[in-house]
């Protein structure tokens, strides 16, 4: 047996390295940490590279530079640093540039609680910066799963060319759990594609049947332009209207064509549910530890936890939300995930929710209470 007791914030650096990531640039900021200091210890056991910038906003300009290479990369941060990591993480997302993003979240806004939990960059994951753009966001509650997870945020942007957003709050960032590495050891490991075409054919940002564009890594023989600006297949910018348009949409389509391999989540006990509460990342460990009571009291109480928080998968909301009394949605914030949620439940349930911004994590007591009021 190959167990080992880690941190969450440990088990996301030995997962990156276990689907391949070789680079992570970054700088230190609580509670995320660990992340770095573990990449810091063993990317060079493997031939990686680890660099500590002077700030965020370098941070996620190194790793964008490092992925144009042909690397998979990986930066962690946690709130404050996540603001500053916006601008460039809307040129990765423009520009198609596969990356991995830790936001281990904290207390806010501004410096806010540095060592207490929140979950209040829900929204800011998704609309953080400008303008109409996909993003794949990740949310894991148990140690393992930030093992496995972020293999997964790897391979998903490798594979759909696009930044992802591994969401954990400090609860799970710093929770001890065992893993078992024999559990483990034969994940999936997803490489992007690379051109099979000759330098002379290849056009970077003409993207095939699946609407996935192949970047050649740089130093390779294949010669591109990469610009901020909205770009034509050549890569080089363009204000011309139906190439604009169909430059941004297809941008959209990449992610919107591929939901049900995208988006993932956990349920139980949704069949004869009363009520069922939407959890996720450290709430949902109280959720489930609620719902195990309230059974046990003859109170028909379901679950389902969102893993991929964006894309929001509002079809299996919705229909839950035909055939309960309420739902019931304990967060560390003021309600962000619940207005999704009341978006996608148009008006078919009560959509109730349990909301602390105290830095201390949301009990089951408190979710039961809430319960309790409707059942």
């Amino acid at each position: 047996m190959n167990k080992k007791v880690m941190q969450g914030n440990e088990a996301c650096a030995h997962g990156a390295l276990a689907a391949g990531v070789r680079f992570f640039g970054g700088y230190p900021i609580t509670p995320s940490t660990e992340v770095a200091e573990v990449m810091a210890k063993e990317l060079p056991k493997v031939g990686g590279k680890f660099i500590q910038m002077e700030d965020e906003i370098a941070s996620m300009a190194a790793v964008i530079g490092a992925s144009l290479t042909g690397k998979k990369v990986l930066t962690a941060t946690s709130g404050p640093g996540f603001s500053l990591k916006q601008e460039n993480l809307g040129y990765a997302c423009l520009t198609e540039v596969p990356c991995v993003v830790v936001n281990v979240q904290r207390g806010g806004p501004s410096t806010g609680l540095p060592t207490s939990p929140a979950q209040s960059d829900v929204m800011q994951a998704k609309w953080g910066t400008h303008g109409d753009h996909p993003i794949i966001v990740i949310s894991p509650s148990t140690v393992k799963e930030c093992y496995t997870l972020t293999v997964r945020a790897v391979n998903l942007a490798e594979k759909y060319m696009t930044p992802v957003v591994f969401l954990m709050d400090e609860v799970i960032g710093h929770l001890r759990e065992p893993i078992d590495f024999d559990e483990v050891k034969d994940l999936e490991v997803v490489d992007r594609k690379k051109p099979d075409v000759s330098p002379e054919e290849y056009v970077s940002y003409a993207a095939g049947e699946d609407g996935i564009p192949v970047l050649a890594p740089f130093g390779t023989g294949y010669r591109y332009h990469v610009t901020g600006l909205t770009h034509d297949e050549q890569g080089f910018s363009t204000m011309a209207p139906p190439v604009v348009a169909r430059m941004n949409q297809r941008l959209m389509d990449k992610i919107d064509n591929n939901l049900d391999d995208i988006i993932t989540f956990e349920s139980e006990n949704l069949e004869d549910a009363d009520v069922v509460l939407v959890a996720y990342g450290s709430s949902a460990r109280s959720a489930k530890e609620a719902m195990r009571w309230l059974n046990a009291a003859d109170q028909n109480v379901g679950l389902f936890r969102p893993i991929t928080i964006w894309p929001f998968p509002e079809k299996e909301i919705r229909k839950i939300a035909g055939n309960v009394k309420a739902i019931v949605v304990p967060e560390m914030n003021m309600g962000q995930l619940k207005l999704e949620i009341e978006r996608a439940a148009a008006g078919l349930t009560k959509v109730i929710g349990v909301n602390k911004v105290d830095g201390e994590p949301i009990t089951p007591e408190e979710i039961i209470n809430a319960v309790k009021g409707v059942l």
